[in-house]
């Protein structure tokens, strides 16, 4: 679980609202694009700097910054200057061990949410915290690395299709939130494939290989339940949210996407229950694989016990045993040992533990 708990030593022992980035460091140079729409048009610009979009000219253009790369913290303390958020917002940003939250600021509403990708190829969830803030008409996002599930978003906006280009900035950030719920259910598709790969290779042949991978989609399934079970409180409290920022035809959106966030936890709960019940599976499994083992050796073992009492007594060092002196002795000897054989096996057959 160490690889969910990232660089938390860098934070100890500092004050509140100290900008540190808490998380994997990457390489890469931070990707800003802004995406600046109205009903009438739409416009995507690659910026080289966060001053770029300050500059631009106040209208009723909706703007939606998105910065994609955390850890130069020079560019969120900008924003957080430029537009007066507080030091502690600023902190939760950079922080990418961030319980998923809503916190509203009267002037501005921060969002926090886990986005989930599911890695074929190691076969595990690969998550990034992803952050937005809702400001007038400005929306900025926050993420760790680059790619995301907004393509969706971004091609309704150039296309013009749907409500996206005629409401506010609310409704986008709905559109942002209902992306990454929706991007669960492909994960949960992944999961159930994989789920089901595990329990045909636990009935045909359970081997520890199995067993381990039992454990590694359990572990990673309790993470995607920790990192989904708050999004519960946190589009609920969007719904009932007082802000004005937030407006009431949006909300009856954000309440179908609340529904979406109920069933993908059942679908979650469910999920734990089929792993609960193939880690069952593989113990009864080895289990029964054993008692066959002794069932076999306690057969074989029931049918030389006879056979070692007449091979001991004939194995005596006495001159007067009246056995050996008849000539055929030895023939009758065979004749016994296999007619007891043969005699406790269909015994056992009878019984069906052959």
């Amino acid at each position: 679980m160490s690889k969910y708990i990232k660089g938390t030593r860098k934070k100890a022992g500092k004050s509140p609202g100290t900008l540190i980035h808490v998380g994997d460091y990457t390489s890469e140079n931070i990707e800003l694009t802004m995406i600046e729409y109205n009903k009438g048009f739409s416009k995507i610009s690659q910026l080289d700097s966060i001053e770029e979009c300050f500059s631009m000219k106040e209208t009723d253009t909706i703007k939606w910054v998105n910065i994609e790369g955390l850890h130069d913290i020079s560019i969120i303390e900008k924003i957080g200057k430029k537009f007066n958020f507080h030091p502690l917002m600023l902190e939760d940003i950079l922080n990418t061990n961030q319980r998923p939250k809503m916190d509203d600021y009267d002037d501005y509403i921060f969002i926090v949410f886990k986005m989930v990708y599911y890695n074929e190829e190691v076969k595990e969830i690969v998550t990034e915290q992803v952050s937005f803030v809702l400001v007038d008409n400005y929306v900025f996002s926050f993420q760790e690395f680059k790619g995301d599930v907004f393509d969706g978003v971004r091609e309704r906006i150039q296309s013009g299709k749907g409500n996206i280009r005629k409401l506010g900035a609310d409704y986008l950030i709905y559109a942002l939130v209902d992306s990454i719920v929706d991007s669960y259910f492909f994960i949960l598709e992944q999961i159930g494939n994989t789920s089901e790969d595990i329990e045909h290779k636990l009935m045909e042949e359970p081997q520890k290989e199995v067993l381990q991978s039992i454990y590694s989609l359990k572990r990673e399934m309790i993470y995607l339940n920790n990192s989904i079970w708050p999004l519960r409180e946190v589009i609920g409290n969007l719904t009932r949210t007082d802000s004005q920022l937030i407006k009431q035809n949006t909300v009856l959106y954000l309440r179908d996407v609340y529904d979406h966030v109920i069933q993908v936890i059942d679908i979650i709960e469910s999920y734990r229950d089929i792993m609960s019940g193939m880690l069952d599976t593989y113990l009864s499994s080895i289990s029964n694989r054993t008692n066959d083992v002794m069932k076999v050796l306690t057969i074989f073992s029931t049918i030389f016990i006879p056979l070692t009492f007449l091979a001991g007594i004939y194995g005596m060092n006495f001159k007067n045993i009246p056995e050996l002196e008849i000539p055929w002795a030895y023939p009758a000897f065979w004749a016994v040992t296999i007619i007891i054989v043969l005699v406790m096996l269909d015994y056992f057959r009878r019984k069906k533990w052959l």
